[in-house]
């Protein structure tokens, strides 16, 4: 090859005359850089309709197949929470069912009589009064301690609406009555106001509601 052939002439010989040159051939590299931007161009869609994809199932647009589930969920949830409370108040009993025994662990004296009295005023039914057992007497640091059967905790809840900050026990005892035992930092029964207040919201709950953002 001549040096005055030049590169992409297919080997043939040109005279160059003048200010004439020979017609170059393109080179093929062009095609590559076309193909590869139509590509990166494609990429670049198809990742542009991804992203949109992605925006509208976070912000809520893709959550409408969700939503009869969740419903159904509340109201499944709503329904179990009435019907607990409907079986609380059907499990409290009414003060005038339930026999209490009031007795005395302190040194002062008349705290038996004198709440045995304002319990009978308030419906309960009134059994043993005087002085507490050996094991509980100049014992009950607290208000009280209530005592009743293994089986009787809607009535010892029941008997808690009157005395503010009693302890509540059960032991062996096979009968269905209740003792209230008078402890050293004892002052009255709560006020009939508020036990009226407490009792009504043990016999008559309201539903609980519900706790999930999506009811």
């Amino acid at each position: 090859m001549s040096m005055l052939t030049p590169p992409g002439m297919g080997g043939k010989k040109y005279r160059i005359t003048g200010d004439r040159y020979p017609r170059m051939r393109r080179p093929r590299h062009r095609r590559r850089i076309v193909l590869t931007l139509v590509v990166t161009a494609c990429a670049l869609g198809l990742a542009g309709w991804g992203t949109l994809q992605l925006i509208d199932v976070f912000g809520g647009r893709g959550s409408t197949a969700q939503a009869a589930p969740d419903k159904q969920h509340c109201r499944d949830s709503g329904k179990a929470d009435a019907a607990q409370a409907r079986t609380a108040a059907r499990k409290a009993p009414a003060p005038g069912t339930l026999t209490v025994n009031v007795f005395n662990a302190t040194p002062r004296s008349g705290l038996a009589k004198r709440t045995a009295d304002e319990l009978q005023k308030r419906g309960f039914k009134i059994g043993k009064v005087g002085n507490a057992p050996a094991a509980y007497d100049k014992k009950v640091k607290g208000s009280g301690i209530l005592l009743g059967p293994k089986a009787a905790d809607a009535p010892l809840k029941v008997l808690a609406t009157q005395l503010t900050g009693a302890q509540q026990k059960t032991d062996d005892r096979k009968g269905a009555e209740l003792d209230l035992i008078i402890g050293d930092t004892f002052k009255d029964l709560t006020t009939q106001q508020n036990a009226a207040k407490s009792l009504a919201l043990l016999t008559h709950p309201s539903p609980v509601p519900a706790t999930d953002d999506k009811c």
